[in-house]
């Protein structure tokens, strides 16, 4: 069983790239990131028309989730992340599909840093952590997965010295991540590949694709019940030298 994540950066825009990788790949579950649709603009029946239910957690012109499952419909669990009544942006879904909690998530941005936006990135994070940890009682099988706008180490940028302005790359959010994993989630790509040099996001600016200047941002962190189950895990890095692509690229694990 494949799982996927993939920040695609407008789902209208990108709707032909989106179609052409799910047929070419078919993941059992896609996660997908930053729809920038409202939930009455979401292409369900694009979906419908090659096999695969979604749920859909929209907001006109920003963010955005959704789950994706080929030939069932995901049970929605929850919609929003809670801990904040005044948070309305749509970052969060989770369901259960194929016996297996789906945590879709958009994490901050959380730049400029200092300031409001990155307070509310560090304030969502432990938000999650604190979600993370009930569902990680349940002892079920879960993947918390999507754009965590988070590089947690050196090994995982092009250039250091280039982003360490950044609030993707700023002490406190690294933080805030290796937390999560302290609490006994395994990011997979990193198992698989502990020298780094993995990118999965790289800017439209400055010819960083054709560069190779790209970092990794995009992840999918694994129960305990889960990470048992991993064979597999990388990127399909060529979908992101396609025209009109997201300036993303798909992150996928494989399960037992």
């Amino acid at each position: 069983m494949k799982i996927a994540t993939y920040n695609i950066n407008g789902i209208k825009a990108r709707l032909p790239r989106l179609l052409e990788w799910l047929q070419e790949t078919r993941p059992a579950v896609a996660c997908l990131q930053e729809i920038k649709t409202a939930d009455e603009g979401f292409p369900a029946a694009e979906f419908a028309a090659i096999g695969y239910h979604a749920i859909w957690h929209g907001q006109k012109g920003f963010n955005g989730v959704a789950i994706l499952a080929d030939g069932v419909i995901p049970v929605e669990v929850r919609r929003g992340l809670e801990g904040d009544p005044d948070d309305v942006h749509s970052r969060y879904l989770e369901a259960d599909v194929f016996g297996i909690r789906v945590v879709c998530i958009y994490l901050p941005n959380g730049n400029p840093q200092p300031g409001p936006k990155f307070d509310y990135k560090l304030r969502w994070m432990e938000r999650l952590r604190v979600r993370m940890a009930e569902i990680a009682a349940e002892e079920v099988p879960a993947i918390v997965t999507g754009d965590f706008n988070v590089i947690p180490e050196d090994k995982d940028v092009w250039s250091p010295a280039a982003m360490a302005p950044d609030a993707l790359m700023q002490p406190q959010s690294r933080d805030a991540y290796a937390r999560l994993l302290a609490d006994g989630w395994t990011d997979a790509l990193n198992l698989h590949n502990p020298r780094g040099g993995v990118w999965t996001f790289w800017d439209y600016q400055a010819g960083a694709w054709q560069r190779d200047h790209g970092f990794r941002i995009d992840h999918a962190l694994l129960s305990p019940e889960l990470a048992d189950r991993l064979v597999a895990s990388g990127v399909d890095k060529e979908h992101r030298g396609r025209e009109r692509a997201s300036d993303h690229t798909p992150v996928w694990v494989e399960l037992t």
